[in-house]
């Protein structure tokens, strides 16, 4: 059984193949392929995962690195998809050119956001229509690309019969985050309940055992004013890196929203990212427009792993502090072991709504639980939502519709009427300049808008 991880140069590759060598048994792998066209890049990069899979792991599970995609994607069982069109270079622009004009600047939500979608959402047709062409006819693609709500969106339109699933790790490193919070040892024992879209949506309910914990947690941001664990809260008060990547630097602005967000509309717990769409204005008066989080990523992680790599190269030395390959892949190779062994377990998924959500769209991506098995998501169905929130979803909803048909039919209206629709944007006036301004920085990633 073989199984391909598309953006093989990633810095969370190492993660997410020592995840799925843990669960050699369950998933029967036989063969991990890492696929990247940057070969430099990926062949550093497997480095760290070829000793992961010897030396830490001590697996037979055989590693293939390829620039080529047939050799790619043949007779693969599960596509892992996690690419990053244009780099960190691209996501600097993503967040650099909205703060310019007094918007929003991060990479999955606002202008750059649907920057970054434009980029995406034919590489990822392209990866589809090969996936079909040379693996194995019940393939999985298990797409964590972002930004995943504009990916979705096109894969919906675009190739609405492919075998794909779109997932995001955000509510997970959320839920991950309470329970350390509650000293709770197990994050998987919280059950929740949660609708929206992709980085903008709220969870309901939260249980632990019979306890409810939702109540516990919104007395827990109350009196910390931040949903972060009390050792994080120490780490940053006396000046110390947290180990947690979600809690430095541009973050803790983040999780500190939470209760921003919660005093005003307390009836649920939001998704940190809606911090950037609810509380826009403080966001960009946080906010470098000269150093974003886009940097802060390459100088610490992205230099970090290849100083590393370059140090084990030359001297055999491992540095621990670099190869370290962290739990971000736990998430997506448990719902490839859902999928193989029809356990049924519970995921957060971005699905189609088809009455899902009823008072949402038929044709909405909307984010829900739902079980796993052999034959994909069985969704959850969720009560009407409030008009609040309802109203919040449709603005984003069509957004981001607007711009996939925009992308689809090179029109420079559809685009900017995505751009004027996000909540992030102030003016039409504003969201135009912006537009433009990312024209020319995306030359040779976007189709040309006419």
């Amino acid at each position: 059984m073989i199984i391909t991880i598309v953006g093989g140069g990633s810095t969370f590759t190492a993660g997410i193949v020592k995840s799925i060598a843990l669960r050699e048994k369950d998933l029967g792998v036989s063969e991990i392929r890492l696929y990247d066209v940057d070969k430099e890049r990926q062949d550093k990069v497997g480095v760290v995962v070829d000793w992961v899979l010897k030396e830490d792991v001590k697996t037979n599970i055989k590693l293939t690195l390829t620039t080529n995609k047939e050799e790619a994607y043949r007779e693969a069982s599960f596509i892992f998809a996690q690419m990053r069109v244009g780099k960190y270079a691209m996501r600097e622009q993503d967040e650099k050119i909205p703060l310019r004009h007094g918007c929003v600047g991060q990479e999955t939500c606002g202008c750059g956001g649907l920057a970054y979608g434009m980029r995406t959402i034919h590489p990822m047709i392209d990866l589809i229509d090969d996936v079909e062409k040379y693996a194995k006819k019940d393939y999985w693609i298990l797409n964590y690309s972002n930004p995943a709500a504009v990916v979705s969106e096109a894969c919906r339109k675009l190739r609405p019969h492919a075998r794909i699933i779109n997932i995001c790790d955000m509510p997970i490193a959320i839920v991950d985050m309470i329970a350390q919070c509650l000293h709770i040892d197990n994050y998987k024992d919280i059950t929740y309940d949660y609708f929206g879209l992709n980085h903008f949506g709220w969870f309901t309910s939260m249980e632990y055992k019979g306890r409810d914990i939702l109540a516990e947690m919104k007395e827990y941001v109350k009196k910390h004013k931040i949903l972060l664990p009390e050792k994080h809260i120490e780490a940053i008060e006396n000046f110390r890196k947290t180990e947690n990547r979600h809690a430095n630097e541009s973050w803790i602005h983040v999780w500190k929203a939470v209760y921003d967000m919660m005093e005003m509309f307390p009836e649920y717990l939001p998704n940190t990212y809606l911090n950037y769409y609810l509380l826009s204005k403080e966001s960009v008066e946080h906010s470098n427009a000269n150093h974003t989080r886009a940097n802060e990523v390459m100088e610490t992680r992205e230099k970090t792993l290849f100083e590393g790599v370059d140090h084990y190269l030359k001297t055999g030395e491992i540095s621990e502090k670099a190869f370290y390959a962290g739990a971000h892949g736990d998430w997506i190779a448990d719902l490839a072991v859902a999928l193989k062994n029809d356990t049924k377990e519970r995921f957060l998924v971005i699905v189609e709504n088809r009455g899902t959500i009823p008072n949402m769209p038929y044709d909405a991506m909307v984010e829900v639980p739902a079980y796993i098995g052999k034959n994909g998501p069985e969704v959850i169905s969720q009560n009407p939502i409030p008009l609040f929130y309802q109203g919040l979803m449709m603005q984003q909803v069509n957004s981001e519709k607007l711009l996939v048909e925009g992308c689809m039919e090179q029109s420079y209206e559809k685009v900017l009427q995505a751009f004027t629709l996000n909540k992030t944007v102030p003016s039409a006036s504003v969201a135009k300049a912006i537009l433009d301004e990312m024209i020319e920085a995306n030359k040779g990633f976007w189709p040309e808008l006419k």
